[in-house]
């Protein structure tokens, strides 16, 4: 046996105190791991996250890690999302996330003290194609795969990265955890956005800020003015309900204008578009598209992919053409491009066109 055979990885698990974090620890023990658990301090309000997650590293009898990147957290994600909101965007907090938190803070603490790989909760593969780069792959459980919120890894980051989990479903995840007799943490599973408690943005924008909405009008495709609105940050792309509008047919958000508060409403034919631009591109098999290429495109974390034509018009811009007509594309959401389970790459919606 060679020496590279013979070498044990050390390895950081990102720990939350769930089922799964806790299981993905758990497998890399049991494949010979030399492992870690840590915990991130992210926000306020969520200490018995990191006191689920130390006890269960306790029973794992693993040492144990807090890393307060609460700063960076404010900084990179939840500034970025109430700028993003302001904008007349709906970001993916997700995908800030795992890009400079999880992935990007959390590695560097990790090979500062010396672990060679971390390791993550998530439902994604890892693997190399036949140049050795590393790719990106869904997890096989297509009902819990979270490849979409992590087109943003890079090389670097993939290199040095776990997924244990990726070859599991959540069904094997379960029956792991109640073997070891960790029953009870099946009864936390991560949120939407995590630092929003009750899913209200506005409100959360609002007092993090200290600074109301400011209200604006809605109107129709026409121009007509329909009554007041409560601000641009209040509502998204494709939102129908809410709108306190009495109009004789359903009405949906179509557009909104951060430079005048305007709410653009309108029937629900006139939300699908065809062709988007995204920006902030990362690609993942290859540097660029010196060609454009046939593919399956996600602009929502749960959606099926939809057969697109990708083209690569500039260093950083993607246009994608779909074959068919899609709902709602929203400016700050996630456009992912899969070839089959491989995740090619992506990037951020910045406009859609008809």
């Amino acid at each position: 046996m060679n020496d590279n055979a013979k070498k044990i990885y050390k390895a950081l698990a990102a720990m939350s105190g769930g089922v799964d974090s806790t299981v993905a620890a758990m497998l890399l023990l049991r494949d010979g791991k030399d492992c870690a658990g840590a915990t991130m301090k992210l926000f306020p309000g969520d200490d018995n996250a990191e006191a689920d997650a130390h006890a269960a590293a306790l029973r794992l009898n693993m040492p144990f890690h807090v890393f307060d990147f609460s700063e960076s957290f404010a900084d990179k994600v939840i500034d970025h999302f109430i700028h993003a909101y302001s904008d007349a965007q709906t970001p993916n907090p997700c995908v800030v996330c795992n890009k400079h938190i999880k992935f990007g803070r959390f590695l560097d603490q990790a090979l500062e003290l010396g672990y060679d790989h971390i390791a993550t909760g998530h439902y994604a593969r890892v693997d190399r194609d036949a140049s050795g780069r590393y790719l990106l792959k869904k997890g096989l459980d297509e009902t819990k795969d979270q490849s979409y919120v992590l087109y943003t890894l890079t090389q670097t980051q993939l290199s040095r990265t776990l997924f244990p989990l990726g070859g599991l479903s959540k069904v094997e995840v379960k029956e792991l955890a109640h073997g070891a007799g960790f029953e009870n943490l099946q009864r936390r599973e991560s949120q939407d956005i995590c630092f929003v408690q009750g899913g209200d943005y506005s409100k959360f924008i609002a007092e993090y800020t200290g600074a109301e909405p400011i209200k604006g009008r809605f109107i129709d495709v026409e121009g007509n003015d329909l009554g007041e609105n409560r601000g641009v940050v209040c509502y998204t792309i494709g939102q129908r309900r809410g709108l306190g509008l009495a109009m004789p047919h359903p009405s949906y958000v179509l557009e909104l204008r951060p430079e005048d508060n305007t709410v653009v409403v309108g029937r629900r034919e006139l939300l699908y578009s065809k062709a988007l631009y995204a920006r902030s591109v990362n690609l993942i098999p290859f540097d660029m598209l010196n060609s454009p290429i046939r593919a399956c495109v996600k602009i929502r974390y749960n959606q099926t992919g939809q057969p697109a034509m990708v083209y690569q018009e500039g260093a950083d811009l993607l246009r994608i053409d779909f074959d068919e007509p899609q709902r709602a594309i929203t400016k700050g959401q996630a456009a992912v491009i899969y070839d089959g389970d491989v995740v090619l790459g992506g990037g951020t919606i910045e406009s859609a066109e008809i």
